[in-house]
């Protein structure tokens, strides 16, 4: 009988492609999740029976075990950009992830990997930066010898951070950035669950890796690139950090007086923390090369799926060379 992969958060935008690597090679995928009706897609990354999504909770004991039960290896992709409820920083990112490793030890798991972030810092100013490293160290705790992934920002078609700058572009005139300096070092959501594949599978030595493309620029630098690709001038302001701070205090007391009615998904007080800080790849860290992977460039990928943020979407580039023929 194949192997059985548990993937929490499986049906994610990183946890959805591990899922296909592992379906690809032959493994039963478990995917963990907490609305299962939502993931029926990831059905169709194996043959039939060969993935399925289940109900879980991450921060529940009993929920975590179940979804283990059997499990030959075992993936977390669970993590949160801004807290909602009771899923805040700490109950998720830090003793969400202590409970899964402490689980996947006393069922006897093989292998475990988790996918952090770079900048995962237990001093950090940022409760995220924080309670990643927390969650870290609660995996090492209980699972010496798991695999620990820290993505630099993921990009890929149905990433966050190129689709809604580029989604900007189409309304603003300008688009405003807080920690316009600030380095990163996007890495392609594939090359990520290539990594994760490497470590379930056991091509990968126990340890912490920090995963960065071959591309490392600022975030102005990089709204610039993609405002080439999309075809689009637009301003690209630089605030100073103390209007970063002031904006993002406006929008967490919105959200706490309005008692979450009004999501603040625009900047938080706590994303501003981790935009004073560079995302790259650490000089001594062990990465993409320790795994023998090469990383994909943006430009290689981008114009795959940025290209319906373009004046005339799919047709701008025969609108184009029609103008030319016109001149012509």
């Amino acid at each position: 009988m194949s192997k059985l992969v548990t993937i929490y958060g499986g049906s994610g935008f990183v946890g959805r492609y591990i899922a296909r690597r592992m379906a690809k090679a032959g493994w039963r995928v478990r995917v963990a999740v907490r609305r299962p009706n939502e993931a029926l897609f990831v059905r169709t990354y194996g043959v039939v029976g060969q993935v399925e999504p289940i109900l879980c909770n991450i921060r529940d004991d009993a929920s975590v075990r179940a979804a283990m039960q059997g499990a030959d290896a075992a993936v977390n992709c669970v993590g949160i950009l801004t807290e909602s409820g009771k899923n805040g920083f700490d109950a998720v990112q830090s003793e969400g992830a202590e409970r899964v490793a402490r689980i996947a030890a006393e069922e006897g798991v093989a292998r475990l990997v988790q996918i952090s972030a770079i900048g995962a810092d237990m001093d950090a100013e940022s409760d995220y930066a924080r309670t990643k490293a927390e969650g870290e160290a609660g995996v090492l705790r209980h699972m010496p010898q798991a695999v620990i992934l820290r993505p630099s920002i993921i990009f890929g078609p149905e990433d966050a951070f190129f689709n809604r700058f580029a989604g900007m572009t189409r309304i603003s005139p300008a688009i405003p950035l807080v920690g316009a300096k600030t380095r990163f070092q996007p890495v392609y959501v594939d090359d990520v669950a290539q990594a994760a594949e490497a470590a379930v599978t056991g091509r990968a030595a126990p340890g912490i890796y920090e995963l960065g493309g071959p591309d490392v620029d600022s975030f102005k630098g990089l709204m610039q690139r993609m405002l080439k690709i999309v075809n689009r001038k637009r301003l690209v302001l630089g605030m100073p950090m103390w209007m970063g701070r002031l904006m993002a205090f406006s929008f967490d007391m919105l959200q706490a007086v309005t008692f979450g009615l009004f999501s603040n998904t625009m900047l938080t007080r706590d994303q501003v923390k981790n935009l004073s800080r560079d995302n790259v790849v650490a000089e001594d860290a062990k990465g993409f090369a320790d795994l023998g992977i090469e990383p994909t460039a943006i430009t290689a990928v981008l114009p795959e799926y940025l290209w319906r943020f373009r004046p005339s979407g799919q047709y701008d580039a025969i609108k184009d060379s029609a103008r030319n023929l016109r001149r012509g």
